[in-house]
């Protein structure tokens, strides 16, 4: 499963990302990525190009995009209890997408430390130097 970081990285040419990209079989893609990738490209300087080349990403047969279900909200109502219950909140998006990644059973690419926080998810951590 891709977060928004784990995305960017990839498109950033970053070898860690490159390779779990290309290496997975399936790459699901939460629907509040595609928002939050979305919203991005609203305000920055590469609307029409970011928005093709995301275009071209999702077209792939081996890309699915994965809508939030009751199931999702389940595992995020588990996991903002529990983070909130130890102190250490994460962003409401991320709460999401680690919903997401609970729910498919399936690791996260991402470069976001405060994932770690969140149990019972697999993580493929982007480490800073890749």
């Amino acid at each position: 499963m891709l977060d928004t970081s784990g995305y960017a990285a990839f498109l950033r040419g970053r070898a860690h990302a490159v390779d779990a990209i290309r290496a997975a079989p399936a790459i699901l893609v939460p629907v509040i990525v595609l928002g939050e990738l979305r919203a991005g490209f609203e305000i920055g300087t590469h609307k029409e190009r970011n928005q093709a080349e995301l275009a071209a990403f999702l077209h792939s047969r081996r890309v699915a995009v994965v809508p939030v279900t009751e199931a999702t909200t389940l595992r995020y109502a588990t996991i903002y209890a529990f983070l909130r219950g130890i102190g250490r909140p994460i962003p409401t998006n991320d709460l999401w997408i680690a919903a997401a990644a609970m729910e498919h059973s399936v690791a996260l690419l991402t470069a976001d430390h405060h994932f770690h926080a969140v149990p019972h998810i697999l993580l493929e951590f982007i480490p800073a130097d890749s």
